[in-house]
């Protein structure tokens, strides 16, 4: 048989460097970032941006997010103002922290079992927990939906409890945001 049907090892070969409209934001992200990275905005940055991206692309393959498909703004709105309270209230405490009389703060890696199955919400509670001073994901366990955080300030086993709360509370308040039907069935 000749290699000009659809189905060919070429066709898939050629449709592999081409460009999926799941990609494109990716792509221009990688564009705008290669010409803030030169300070220039020309047509050489450009189209060169848009060589480098594609090359980065195929090298680097991700795999696509999958979302949910929905949006609740009402939780998005509570998440948003627990962010908020929170990162005042850990950044006082973390400044008092720093400043007090006495040995330093006892710190402590914990482990973190989520329900969610979802890359995309993983990855928001992470991001939430590390922005708020006062704890820091050092690793990730994907497969197990399991963050190992280093938090400081936990003298006791109370505190530990107290942290591995905020985390179910958070992952809590993303699912109910961002999180499909089945995931939200599941923090029940």
């Amino acid at each position: 048989m000749s290699g000009t049907g659809t189905g060919t090892p070429r066709t898939a070969r050629r449709l592999e460097f081409g460009v999926r409209l799941h990609e494109l934001p990716l792509l221009v992200g990688l564009v705008l970032l290669w010409m803030m990275l030169w300070q220039e905005v020309s047509l050489l940055s450009v189209v060169s941006g848009f060589v480098v991206a594609i090359v980065v692309m195929r090298v680097f393959y991700l795999p696509p997010v999958v979302l949910a498909g929905r949006f609740n703004p009402w939780f998005a709105l509570c998440y948003l103002g627990y962010f908020v309270w929170h990162l005042a209230l850990a950044s006082w405490q973390v400044a008092w922290l720093a400043v007090r009389p006495g040995p330093p703060p006892r710190t402590s890696i914990i482990g973190v079992r989520l329900r969610t199955r979802s890359d995309f919400i993983l990855t928001m509670v992470g991001l939430t927990i590390s922005l708020i001073p006062g704890s820091l994901v050092a690793e990730v366990d994907r497969f197990a939906s399991t963050l190992y955080l280093h938090v400081m300030n936990t003298p006791s086993q109370r505190e530990i409890t107290a942290m591995r709360r905020e985390v179910i509370r958070i992952e809590r308040l993303l699912v109910r945001t961002l999180g499909s039907r089945e995931e939200i069935g599941r923090l029940r």
